[in-house]
């Protein structure tokens, strides 16, 4: 499986290889010239490589590693099972273990989150952890302490360089994949999911299906079908939006809510926008809690059709 996907089967290997500003991989090299990586709290947007370069890391320095993911296995239970199971025993390779625990930020801050903390306390000795997080904020303070934290974040001076080594990037994986592509449509998917670099990679290897990728992706992936959406909410028409969200339950749902925000201005009357922000703030907050991610959409785009005037 993890060759039938692009992300796995490119995933870099080596710092050197991470595409990232030069302080964060100066940083990362720093900690694997030394061969001693600290208890790290890596923070940032989603697809951005915190994962990768963790992993990177540990290759390098030929660590013993698990990953857990916080928002799958996040249970006290599971975490103590194993953490204690892992760190508990001697290193093959002889050296320090590692636990990357994943969407730390998704784990209980009263109950998990203060267990965690005592594992590391406990299993300092012969294991260390690496907690990514897309919100630090989710993260007690606690183990912001026990950590060094690292923020992914992209400076405006660097932003152009970053989309073109990552565009030169993708260019390479679909050479390598045998797609024909046009280097315009490429482009305007990273620049429209940047720095979501998974976000990018899965797009591509989803609509290389066919064998290429042209000027016709375009259409496809365009504002249209947000144009359809905003008609939907003027006309009130709640089983049309019901439509189009059933249709549509597989979109970014942080993509949407930002489109609708920067756009705003162009189909609400100006006394409404406050109101608009106000609603994509809470459900933008409670779409990483629900369980059901269609009914969260669905109650969103209903408080925006009643409580949001719209321009004639």
């Amino acid at each position: 499986m993890s060759e039938f996907l692009w992300v796995e089967k490119y995933r870099p290997k080596r710092i050197s290889e991470c595409i990232l500003p030069e302080n964060l991989k100066s940083t990362f090299q720093e900690f694997v010239d030394k061969g001693s990586i600290p208890n790290l709290l890596l923070t940032g947007g989603p697809g951005v490589g915190k994962t990768t370069v963790a992993k990177a890391m540990l290759n390098e320095v030929n660590a013993d590693y698990i990953v857990i993911n916080g928002s799958m296995n996040g249970n006290i239970d599971t975490l103590r099972n194993e953490i204690m199971q892992f760190a508990s025993t001697v290193s093959f390779s002889g050296g320090r273990k590692y636990v990357i625990l994943d969407e730390a930020d998704y784990l209980n801050p009263n109950s998990t989150q203060p267990a965690l903390r005592n594992f590391m306390e406990e299993f300092s000795n012969n294991c260390g952890f690496i907690l990514t997080c897309n919100f630090k904020n989710r993260i007690i303070e606690p183990l912001h302490s026990r950590c060094s934290v690292v923020e992914f974040a992209i400076a405006k001076k660097d932003k152009a360089s970053i989309g073109l080594n990552f565009f030169n990037r993708v260019k390479e994986i679909l050479t390598h994949e045998k797609i024909e592509f046009d280097k315009k449509v490429v482009a305007e998917f990273v620049t429209k999911y940047f720095p979501d670099w998974r976000r990018v990679i899965n797009e591509l290897q989803r609509y290389s299906a066919t064998g290429s990728i042209d000027s016709g992706l375009l259409a496809e992936n365009g504002d249209s079908s947000i144009k359809e959406l905003i008609g939907h909410l003027k006309a009130k028409s709640f089983t049309e939006m019901r439509k189009w969200v059933a249709q549509n339950n597989d979109i970014d749902t942080t993509a949407l809510f930002r489109k609708l925000y920067d756009t705003a201005s162009t189909y609400l009357e100006a006394r409404s926008v406050p109101q608009l922000v106000l609603l994509l703030a809470d459900y933008q907050h409670k779409a990483a809690f629900v369980a059901d991610h269609e009914i969260n959409m669905v109650a969103c785009f209903t408080e925006i059709m009643t409580d949001c005037e719209f321009s004639k």
